[in-house]
């Protein structure tokens, strides 16, 4: 069973998100973004993707792509960046594998998933 990660502060979202994940056959574990550290965290599950959102509170999505990037033992895990803006250049300009503009609809969101997981 392939795991995903969700780095998302809108709980709302998570929750929706773990149905819809856990519908298709995926785990997914999240993070409570304000007090976790997404890198430790990325290092305990080993997650087969990450799902972030650019803007999550007080770290920003963009700048911890770019750390797990430099990781030697992270750097080869999926990541799929949202935003409700249209950040895809920066986001894969950072490293992001993928990137999904919010709102999206479930079915774009599991395809991109597959496609970058399969990889």
């Amino acid at each position: 069973m392939k795991k995903i990660l969700l780095a998302e502060d809108d709980p709302t979202m998570v929750s929706l998100l773990k149905m819809l994940l856990g519908m298709e056959g995926y785990l997914s574990v999240n993070i409570t973004v304000e007090n976790q550290d997404i890198i430790q965290m990325t290092r305990d599950e080993q997650p087969d993707l990450i799902l972030m959102d650019v803007h999550l509170g007080d770290q920003n999505g963009l700048e911890v792509v770019k750390q797990l990037r430099q990781l030697s033992d992270l750097k080869n895990i999926k990541v799929i960046m949202t935003s409700g803006m249209n950040l895809r250049t920066d986001c894969q300009k950072a490293g992001a594998d993928d990137f999904v503009l919010k709102p999206y609809m479930p079915e774009e969101l599991l395809k991109k998933i597959r496609s970058v997981i399969s990889v």
